[in-house]
């Protein structure tokens, strides 16, 4: 069986796009092969998406923060935009692939103590989780 390819887009590929790829990877990865990529890259990984990812025991040590362009040219099945429509404006997908859009909130623009801003992103991250895990699971 081809696993499907899904691409997270968010403007960053700091955080919330990161996460879900290595959610995707490490939850469905007999089905679906999740990538991800930013408009703007940040050129890093958030410490505190790494910290919670590992939590789970998925180690995304060796992602890079990335720009959408190296995917223009790939086949892809599915593209989900990651932004919150509140505090920004998700770019929009030009390449291939449906595009489909779940909002989830910026956990890096949390201020506050290190556990509060921890406690955020282990938020997201189970909200990154549900939705998007049970989303990819209905469309196989």
């Amino acid at each position: 069986m081809t696993k499907k390819q899904v691409l997270f887009v968010c403007a960053g590929n700091s955080c919330r796009s990161q996460m879900a790829q290595g959610l995707v990877n490490h939850f469905l990865g007999d089905t679906w092969q999740g990538y991800s990529a930013g408009t703007e890259p940040a050129g890093y990984v958030h410490p505190m998406a790494l910290q919670v990812m590992s939590e789970l025991e998925i180690d995304m040590s060796g992602c890079r923060s990335k720009s959408t362009d190296e995917f223009r040219d790939v086949d892809l099945d599915l593209v989900i935009t990651v932004c919150d429509d509140a505090a920004e404006n998700c770019p929009v997908w030009l390449g291939p692939g449906k595009a489909v859009h779940i909002s989830f909130f910026d956990p890096a623009k949390v201020t506050g103590s290190e556990q509060e801003r921890l406690a955020v992103f282990q938020q997201v991250r189970n909200a990154i989780g549900e939705r998007v895990l049970s989303y990819l699971t209905q469309n196989v």
